[in-house]
């Protein structure tokens, strides 16, 4: 805002621009001041500057690699007394960060609009009277030291119950059928079953198929489109 007054103020003056501003004359007047004389800033503002130029130096000096905590530790080591919070703060202010480990997200779905696809047989109603009437499946993934797992399971939404699960550490398209077959192996009693998940798992419809044929005709197959996270 200091910026745009000192480019405007030859053209309509100070006290017009500060009018239409929401800032005072003598805010910006005291900015001027401080700018031309560093020493009339507050003692917070001084030292956030000469802590901003050591933050900016150890996070260079480390392959900018270092995050909050590290950088934190090495002021304390060179005898910076500093708050651990100030220092996210101020790094958060120069839009520095540590590295993250492995990909912050990964992709567990990926559907193709153009699919045939099972009609929605449960219409979100997730409710059922009885076991091995509704099941639900889903994929999702888990961090793990060594990298992401992929884990498929299946649910007995009157039990509220995993009836068959399966982990893997790469996506492959018959993940969720693998943990689909475990469901029926444990549970032979399913006359009427519907299968729901969402329309994100590769090869939808030909796992649909496949599980059909292994279980002789069933469960009948349902799917809802997936919901997108939020932008």
């Amino acid at each position: 805002m200091v910026a745009f007054i000192d480019a405007e103020r030859e053209a309509h003056g100070i006290e017009p621009i500060c009018a239409q501003l929401p800032i005072a004359p003598s805010t910006y007047y005291a900015q001027k001041a401080q700018a031309r004389d560093p020493a009339k800033r507050s003692a917070r503002a001084q030292r956030d500057a000469t802590l901003r130029d050591a933050i900016q130096r150890v996070w260079q000096a480390n392959f900018r690699v270092y995050g909050v905590a590290k950088v934190w530790r090495q002021l304390r080591r060179e005898g910076i007394p500093v708050a651990r919070c100030t220092v996210a703060r101020l790094m958060r202010a120069l839009g520095v960060r540590g590295a993250v480990r492995g990909r912050a997200f990964t992709i567990t779905t990926s559907a193709a609009e153009a699919a045939a696809r099972p009609a929605d047989l449960v219409q979100r109603t997730f409710t059922a009277t009885r076991p091995n009437r509704l099941w639900v499946a889903d994929l999702t993934y888990v961090a793990t030291w060594r990298g992401f797992v992929y884990v498929a399971f299946v649910i007995d939404v009157f039990a509220r119950r995993i009836v068959g699960w399966r982990v893997d550490t790469t996506l492959r398209s018959d993940l969720a059928l693998d943990a689909l077959e475990q469901a029926l192996h444990a549970r032979p009693d399913r006359d009427g079953l519907v299968h729901h998940s969402d329309r994100g798992t590769d090869s939808r419809g030909r796992n649909d198929a496949r599980a059909r044929g292994r279980a002789g005709g069933g469960p009948g197959p349902s799917s809802t489109p997936r919901r997108r996270a939020p932008a």
